[in-house]
């Protein structure tokens, strides 16, 4: 029998467990600097070695943390499920917990691009970028990440995914950034919603069931796990 599809929307509350630091609720700064100085185009071009920085050490934070259980437990989930995640999260610790279907919207901590030609990814892993690392073409390698004010290329993608759902969950996410909180509406009418946070965000306009588990993902995910198991009963 052909797997039930369960398509989950991860935001920071699910990676701040492993500890790594989240923008959302906090006083408007992000590790200190203001957002639009480290993730904007203007940033970029009013200080480009202040972006670097900002980056390099989240890249060398990445590298000391682990996918918490999670993470693990979406992975778990393929035993029973299709599961595609999709995730609003730069870092790379779902496919450290070995998920197989990862759709990143945001883009990559461990990646970085060319500024002379977009389709240039390369793979840095948890290493420095520094002014002066150019790409094939010449040039300046920037961080693989969609900035504020940028197109987000994964999102047609993203809402393909979500046509498919049998079931739907979103952990860890606030629910107000936007394109990606808009996910929702594309996923088909009455498809039973789970939602996972500590702080359950308003969910508005569902037309189905929505299951408020308010706990933190660690948890949550294992609570998910044992109702989506009962119902494909």
């Amino acid at each position: 029998m052909e797997k039930k599809h369960l398509v989950v929307l991860t935001g920071a509350g699910i990676s701040a467990e492993s500890g790594l630091s989240t923008f959302r609720g906090s006083d408007g700064l992000w590790e200190g600097h203001e957002i639009m100085e480290v993730a904007s185009p203007e940033g970029w071009e009013a200080d480009m070695d202040t972006v670097l920085r900002f980056y390099n050490l989240r890249r060398n934070q990445l590298a000391d943390v682990e996918p918490n259980l999670g993470h693990l437990g979406l992975k778990e989930l393929e035993e029973h499920f299709k599961v595609s995640i999709i995730t609003q999260n730069v870092d790379d610790l779902h496919e450290r917990a070995k998920s197989s279907n990862i759709l990143h919207l945001h883009g990559e901590l461990i990646k970085v691009r060319s500024t002379k030609n977009e389709k240039l990814i390369y793979d840095i892993g948890y290493g420095d970028l520094n002014k002066g690392d150019l790409c094939d073409e010449g040039g300046q390698l920037r961080p693989h990440i969609v900035w504020f004010g940028e197109l987000v290329p994964a999102l047609p993608e993203a809402q393909k995914i979500c046509q498919s759902a049998d079931y739907f969950a979103v952990i860890g996410t606030s629910m107000i950034v936007y394109p990606a909180a808009a996910l929702i509406y594309y996923v088909p009418p009455y498809t039973p919603l789970f939602v996972i946070d500590p702080e359950i965000p308003e969910i508005y306009d569902y037309a189905g069931e929505i299951n408020r588990i308010a706990e933190k993902a660690s948890v949550g995910v294992g609570m998910m796990k044992e109702m989506l198991i009962k119902d494909r009963k």
